[in-house]
């Protein structure tokens, strides 16, 4: 219940925070143009309002359904609907009184404020956190591969992973691995000592959406002992924490997934075991159990993995210059990245689409513990994520907006308000299409998955 709770507390809280940011970037140029705004609410005031609080021509207010926040412009047909107001005189004060670009810059001020934060934290966490990673030549084992999806694509425990559509993997980043899913048409991997390429069929990533399991590239951990379970055929033969079991039977088993087979074939029987302890290797004869085990927990530790010289972790710390280069190199990659989600949702052959989700999948992006790292992280992508889907050309969203507003630019006519109520209609009847297909799927995943 706990974790529930921190999740969805980091959910509202990065919400409120870039939902009011985004706002501001509609309210802040409306007001530098003499543009009267009548609300500006963090969240949806239907069917009423938490709060509300009225400060010369503005009503600011905190509504009951958190789906998101609005400004109300006066004079601008919007999600208000008010054809009451627009069927009146146009008024100095009014948002269809002003010049075309003052209406533009007021359309694209929220979107504008979006991209600026995400660059902003960018630039902040690259330099008060610097930049930790795996160099993946040094994961010398190669990578656990559990997912019947990869499996199946050609993928076997052991690879290391070279390529990605030509580009050199040169770190591993989990989250930079679950990026390149999206655009990935071919591995490359060392098998070893072999260069084997993968195709991955074209609805790879629609797969692995609907998918129980959405692991992909994991450690392979080293046979390091935790604890002796009490109830454990080996309880009394001297096993400490921090022991390594080098190999079973001459076996060598560097690795926890190698153990499995060997225990399963030597059920209720004893095996010559090594073990690695304070740099001396010493042979004891261990007991398996009627379930192929011996009794014991495993370290799943990825510092573990450091300290027993498994792979690499290499540190860097960055000047504020250098996290200004470093912060936009992430910010560019992480838009490219929202991108080609796009370009995979909206092709069906893909089938990514199957992986659309509502807020339950935003949701689950926050751990189920406090970091502010990963929240701004995670905060910085939602609002590159927000940035892009209001510029979508939909009525009802600002990209719409701005479509009606370059054509009234461009072609010197402006859309008659009848047309622009029909649109807004139309534009948000797309939307709450789009939010029930998302947050069903996530009803399906969770009744069916």
């Amino acid at each position: 219940m706990i974790e529930f709770i921190i999740k969805v507390s980091q959910l509202l809280l990065s919400l409120s925070i870039l939902v009011v940011l985004h706002e501001l970037g509609h309210f802040i140029p409306a007001k530098l143009f003499k543009t009267k705004v009548e609300k500006f609410y963090l969240f949806f005031d239907w069917p009423f309002s938490l709060f509300k609080k009225k400060v010369g021509d503005t009503e600011y207010g905190i509504g009951v359904l958190p789906l998101g926040g609005y400004v109300k412009i006066s004079g601008m047909i919007d999600e208000s609907m008010d054809t009451e107001q627009m069927s009146k005189p146009p008024q100095p004060w009014e948002f269809r009184s002003k010049p075309s670009w003052q209406r533009l810059i007021i359309m694209l001020g929220g979107v504008t404020v979006n991209f600026i934060l995400a660059l902003v934290i960018y630039i902040g966490l690259a330099y008060s956190n610097g930049d930790n990673f795996v160099p993946t030549e040094s994961v010398k084992g190669g990578y656990l591969i559990t997912n019947p999806i990869l499996t199946e694509a050609g993928f076997k425990t052991g690879d290391k992973i070279i390529s990605v559509n030509n580009e050199v993997i040169e770190k591993y980043k989990q989250r930079q691995l679950m990026e390149s899913i999206i655009t990935a048409k071919t591995y490359e991997v060392d098998r070893d000592g072999q260069i084997i390429e993968i195709d991955l069929p074209v609805d790879f990533l629609g797969q692995l959406s609907t998918s129980k399991d959405r692991s992909l590239f994991e450690y392979r951990y080293p046979v390091i002992i935790k604890q002796v379970r009490d109830e454990s055929l080996n309880k009394n033969f001297n096993l400490l924490e921090g022991d390594v079991i080098e190999s079973i039977n001459d076996i060598a088993t560097p690795y926890q997934d190698q153990i499995i087979e060997i225990l399963n074939n030597n059920k209720n029987r004893t095996v010559e075991v090594d073990i690695l302890r304070e740099g001396m290797v010493s042979s004891k004869t261990l007991n398996v159990d009627q379930d192929g085990k011996l009794g014991v927990s495993l370290r799943t530790n990825p510092k573990d993995l450091i300290d027993y010289n498994y792979i690499e972790l290499v540190t860097k710390t960055y000047s504020l210059g250098e996290s200004i280069s470093v912060g936009s190199r992430r910010f560019t990659s992480q838009v490219g990245s929202y991108l080609n989600q796009f370009k995979a949702i909206f092709s069906p052959e893909t089938g990514a689409y199957k992986g659309l989700g509502g807020f339950v999948a935003i949701g689950k992006i926050f751990p189920s513990y406090l970091s502010w790292s990963v929240f701004w992280s995670i905060t910085a992508f939602l609002s590159i994520m927000l940035g892009v889907l209001n510029l979508l050309p939909i009525p009802a969203l600002d990209g719409g907006h701005v479509m009606f507003l370059l054509y009234e630019m461009i072609s010197g006519k402006k859309p008659s308000d009848k047309f622009m109520e029909y649109a807004q209609t139309a534009g948000f009847l797309i939307l709450m299409s789009l939010v029930i297909f998302a947050n069903g799927n996530d009803i399906f995943k969770a009744l069916f998955n």
